[in-house]
């Protein structure tokens, strides 16, 4: 899948050169000199266009011996090539390998079709792919990691709205749809500002340029050193890696690295931070980072801490957190909440319903975001009720959403607390008294003044007399059938 996705990134990146009339080196020119032997191959050959071709037999001979240790090289000196080193092609019979192609080819057709029908330019291909094998096996990953839809990260990414030049990281990046959608956002804000009319809702509503757009050597440049991602599995790592390659950067920062554990101290280093971290169980205890402080195993809160020290003072946190977090009454619950009200600006908590990760979980998850060194005063509450697909295990796209409500209704929030009768809304703030009154409980219910509909209900008399007609119409159907017998 990256071998065809980056023969045709190359292809047009050479017909672009060509056009613009600027010198560009394709990475399939030259010589490869082939592992364990002296023979040299043509780079040419080693692109998907001319591989595929090939008879079976010779196809998988080609690929085991010359395009996989090519692949392996493909950034000499990179992370990337890290991340490849121990990576063991494992097809065993031809006739797979000619299948896996065909499938590939038309996985692309179908991208083809998505963005010139669907308005959806910009894939995260490596992602999705993640995401239908998945469901093909109908579970979540070894570590409890499960994909992020894409309409939750554009949403996340409204809401903070990155910046080209600000460092931006995942501390449990998985395949790297956070960075990557990161990555759009900024593009799209360089064509608001150059062409704004090139920009038309998707899908799910939002405005998202096309990976080329506006983007230089030199923004490129600025982008690669902007994107930070880490994962403890080497098969996330490496899709992250190839995710962010295959959308036009050659050298993506993404390390094999569990961040919160003690090799990790890259404190308040980045600008925002966008997670869903896996909240599936515990950490060894012995292997926790001495700087957390929170006195718990439990991933959901150390990753909330973990977070916070991440980010440099004035910098914001998107991250998705199981609604447990928002409400559990032990020390760590609390404390964890703390560090959002009392150190940070806590902004928004957003509730989703329980069937936005499926088919992977139906747990409910909310998002909640906050800033690094500033004061909470009130905050935001929004329940999400539609995302804009059915809330079961199809998740087919329907027309009901709230994303581009939240968006608007966030960005225009009243500085102060509501009402009561704005209360009665799915929408509303609460002051940070309030809050803390309560034992720093986020729940949205806890706060929200529920409106009962009075129900008035017939007299008892009323009801007993229409059930005698009913019983008198069905004893008078039964003696006429009884008489037909």
């Amino acid at each position: 899948l990256f071998m065809k996705q980056m023969d045709d990134l190359e292809d047009k990146r050479e017909r672009d050169a060509e056009f613009t009339g600027e010198s560009y080196t394709s990475k399939f020119v030259g010589m490869f000199k082939v592992p364990g032997s002296d023979s040299e191959i043509d780079k040419q050959d080693l692109r998907w266009r001319n591989f595929k071709r090939l008879p079976a037999e010779e196809m998988l001979l080609h690929i085991q011996t010359k395009v996989f240790p090519f692949l392996k090289q493909f950034e000499g000196g990179s992370k990337f090539t890290h991340a490849m080193s121990n990576a063991v092609f494992i097809m065993p019979k031809p006739s797979l390998l000619v299948e896996a192609i065909k499938i590939i080819e038309e996985i692309f057709v179908e991208i083809e079709k998505d963005a010139s029908v669907g308005g959806q330019a910009f894939q995260d291909i490596q992602g999705d792919v993640y995401e239908m094998l998945l469901g093909e096996i109908a579970s979540a990953g070894k570590n409890g990691q499960f994909r992020t839809p894409r309409h939750i990260i554009k949403l996340m990414n409204d809401l903070v709205r990155p910046q080209l030049g600000q460092r931006i990281a995942d501390p449990a990046c998985g395949t790297g749809g956070f960075l990557l959608g990161a990555y759009q956002y900024i593009l799209t804000d360089l064509v608001r500002n150059e062409n704004p009319e090139a920009l038309k809702p998707d899908e799910d509503g939002f405005l998202r340029a096309t990976v080329s757009a506006t983007l230089n050597e030199n923004l490129k440049n600025i982008v690669e050193e902007s994107l930070f991602g880490y994962d403890i599995d080497t098969t996330m790592v490496r899709l992250g890696l190839m995710n962010l390659m295959m959308h036009g950067i050659d050298q993506p920062n993404i390390d094999y690295k569990d961040t919160l554990s003690k090799s990790y101290n890259e404190d308040a280093q980045f600008d925002i931070v966008l997670a869903n971290p896996p909240f599936t169980g515990n950490i060894d205890k012995g292997d926790i980072n001495e700087n957390l402080k929170l006195g718990t195993t439990k991933t959901e809160l150390l990753f909330i801490e973990r977070i916070y020290t991440m980010l440099k003072m004035g910098g914001t946190a998107a991250v998705v957190v199981p609604q447990g977090v928002l409400f559990g009454s032990g020390k760590a619950f609390v404390e964890a909440r703390k560090i959002m009200v009392e150190k940070s600006e806590l902004k928004a908590v957003i509730t989703m319903p329980s069937g936005v990760f499926k088919p992977y979980a139906g747990v409910s998850t909310a998002i909640l975001l906050f800033t690094k060194g500033s004061e909470t005063n009130n905050v935001w509450f929004y329940e999400m009720r539609q995302d804009g697909y059915d809330l079961d295990d199809k998740r087919k796209k329907n027309d009901k959403s709230d994303l581009q409500d939240i968006v608007t209704q966030y960005h225009s929030r009243s500085s102060t607390a509501s009402t009561d009768e704005e209360r009665e809304n799915n929408y509303f703030s609460i002051s940070k008294q309030e809050i803390v009154d309560n034992s720093y409980d986020l729940s949205l219910s806890n706060y929200r003044n529920e409106v009962y509909e009075e129900v008035t209900y017939e007299k008892p008399e009323v009801i007993f007399e229409r059930l005698e007609t009913i019983e008198d119409s069905i004893m008078k159907g039964i003696r006429e059938l009884k008489e037909l017998v």
